[in-house]
């Protein structure tokens, strides 16, 4: 049983380790990070691969790199989450930022956690390059514009234009969710 594991570890490697290593490089910071997820991810495939069936290895490899870059994300930062959201003076309202910044660990806010870090990378997703990076580097991974600037080589103006495009984005994309987490 051990080499039919490491056999069908060895596969999967060969199958999807170099598009993994890429889908997860471009959603992060820099090499050392990917690196790190991606031995993250190969260590929780190697630790299920017998405890579990797996019947889409590729799918599964690929929702667990995104968690994982999800949970390097919220550990990283505190998103300006009252950047994205709609101002409200209803007072009776949840108030939705201390739903997901809560320490508290209930099923209720993991699941809404979850679900609100997914579809701010499916909203993310949708940018052009250069708008996502630019809220990735400046939000999630709070590098200064300045920093930035210097990385690319691009005007600071340019920089603050395109992270102002992806929050307009951002914001329309994410109403929704908002207002069902909201909703009594």
């Amino acid at each position: 049983m051990p080499e039919e594991k490491n056999n069908t570890i060895i596969d999967a490697i060969t199958a999807y380790g170099k598009n993994l290593l890429g889908f997860i490089r471009r959603r992060v910071n820099n090499d050392a990070d990917a690196e790190d997820i991606l031995q993250d991810v190969w260590y929780q495939f190697s630790s299920v691969i017998n405890s579990e069936p797996i019947e889409q290895t590729g799918a599964w490899l690929y929702r667990v790199a995104r968690n994982k870059i999800l949970d390097k994300h919220k550990k990283h930062t505190e998103t300006l989450l009252d950047d994205m959201l709609p101002d409200t003076d209803d007072d009776e309202a949840p108030d939705f930022k201390a739903i997901l910044m809560t320490e508290a660990s209930t099923p209720e806010t993991e699941y809404l956690r979850n679900l609100f870090w997914e579809q701010l990378f499916f909203a993310l997703d949708e940018l052009p390059e250069e708008q996502r990076q630019v809220f990735i580097w400046q939000e999630l991974d709070d590098i200064p514009f300045k920093e930035i600037a210097e990385r690319t080589g691009e005007n600071i103006q340019t920089l603050v234009s395109r992270k102002r495009y992806a929050v307009v984005h951002l914001r329309k994309r994410l109403k929704q969710l908002y207002e069902e987490i909201t909703e009594y």
